[in-house]
C-alpha cells in the first residue's frame, strides 16, 4: 500500500467500525486532513501503517508487522491494558483525552457528589412515611470533598466542585495547581487530603503505586459516614476493607463505577450491599464523535512534525 497520505488502521472492536469510520472521515474532512483509513486490520498492510488506533480489547495484539508506526493512539483514557501488550519500543503511545470523556466524567462526578451531599438516597424512591424532621444537609462550603487524582479529568472535576462552593482538596503524586482547590502531593499530602473528608472521589490511574491506595488506613481517616465515589480504576480500592468499613457503619456509602473484574460477577457482594451503588463503567465513555476529532487532531500534529499530546510515560504507567 503506497500513498502520500498517512495510513491509519483502526484496531478497535468490530462493532465500533461503522460509527468510527463515519466520524473519523467527517473529522478529517473538517480538519482538511487527507488520510487512508483502513477499518479492518485484516485488510491492512501492517508495514504501510503510519498510525494505529488501538482498543486493547481489539483484534491487534501482535505489533511486530507494524514497522513504520509514528504513533499508537489509544481509544481509552486508561492505558494499563495497552501497556500490558507487547508494544513496539520507541513508538509513542498516546492517551485518549477528548471533550466527551471529560464532560461525561464531569457530569458523573458532579451528579454523585451532589447526590451524597444532599443525602438524596434517603428520599428518592422512598414509598413509606419518613419522620418529618428538618435535617438539612450542611452547606457546600461546610463540606470537605477530596479528589485523588488531579490529571486531565480530576483537575476539571475539582475545579467544577470548587465552583459549586465545596471545600475541595486534591491529591496527586507530584505537585499540581488547580485554582480554588487545596492541592496536596506526596505521602504526607495524602494524609492531609483524606483527613476529615466527607466525600472522597477517586480519579487516579492504575499503577503499581496506586493499587490499593484506599485501604483500611485511608478509609479510617475519612469523616464518619463519608461517601466514596470510585470512577477511576477498580484496583485503587481494597474491596474487603471497603466492605468492612461499610458494615461497621464507619463509611456511609460507596458509589462504584469500576471494579477489579468487569463485568462485576453476579455473586459479588457489591450487588446486594444496601450501601453500595454499582454503575457499569459508564462514568466516562469514549464517544466516537468527539473521540474522532481528538484522534484526527493527533494525526494532524504528527503529519505536521509537531509533538503528540498526552504521550504515555511507560515507566510511570500513565
Amino acid at each position: 500500500m503506497t500513498t502520500q497520505t498517512p495510513v491509519v488502521v483502526f484496531a478497535g472492536r468490530p462493532e465500533q467500525r461503522e460509527a468510527y469510520e463515519r466520524d473519523l472521515r467527517a473529522a478529517a474532512g473538517e480538519a482538511g486532513l487527507g488520510m487512508t483509513l483502513v477499518m479492518d486490520p485484516a485488510e491492512a498492510d501492517p508495514a504501510a501503517a503510519d498510525y494505529l488506533i488501538l482498543a486493547p480489547s481489539g483484534p491487534v495484539t501482535d505489533f511486530t508487522p507494524y514497522t513504520r508506526l509514528k504513533a499508537i493512539l489509544n481509544l481509552w483514557a486508561g492505558v494499563e491494558q495497552a501497556l500490558a501488550l507487547p508494544l513496539p519500543p520507541g513508538v509513542p503511545l498516546v492517551r485518549m483525552v477528548e471533550e466527551g470523556l471529560t464532560l461525561g466524567m464531569l457530569d458523573y462526578v458532579t451528579g454523585h457528589v451532589m447526590r451524597h451531599h444532599l443525602d438524596l438516597d434517603r428520599y428518592v424512591g422512598n414509598t413509606t412515611a419518613l419522620p418529618w424532621e428538618a435535617n438539612a444537609p450542611p452547606l457546600a462550603a461546610e463540606r470537605k470533598v477530596t479528589l485523588l487524582g488531579l490529571g486531565a479529568l480530576g483537575g476539571i472535576c475539582a475545579s467544577r466542585l470548587a465552583g459549586l462552593g465545596f471545600q475541595v482538596h486534591g491529591w496527586s503524586r507530584t505537585a499540581r495547581y488547580v485554582e480554588g482547590v487545596t492541592c496536596h502531593h506526596g505521602a504526607d499530602g495524602l494524609i492531609a487530603a483524606l483527613d476529615g473528608a466527607s466525600i472522597l472521589v477517586l480519579l487516579l490511574p492504575q499503577t503499581p503505586q496506586t493499587v490499593g491506595i484506599v485501604g483500611a488506613s485511608a478509609l479510617s481517616r475519612l469523616a464518619p459516614g463519608a461517601a466514596v465515589i470510585n470512577a477511576g480504576r477498580g484496583p485503587l480500592i481494597d474491596d474487603d476493607a471497603l466492605l468492612a468499613a461499610l458494615d461497621r457503619g464507619d463509611l456511609g456509602h460507596a458509589t462504584l463505577d469500576v471494579f477489579d473484574v468487569e463485568p462485576l460477577p453476579v455473586e459479588h457482594p457489591f450487588w446486594t450491599h444496601p450501601n453500595v451503588t454499582v454503575t457499569p463503567h459508564i462514568a466516562s465513555i469514549t464517544r466516537s464523535g468527539t473521540a474522532s476529532r481528538a484522534l484526527v487532531s493527533q494525526i494532524a500534529r504528527g503529519e505536521a512534525g509537531q509533538p503528540f499530546l498526552h504521550v504515555v510515560e511507560r515507566d510511570r504507567g500513565y
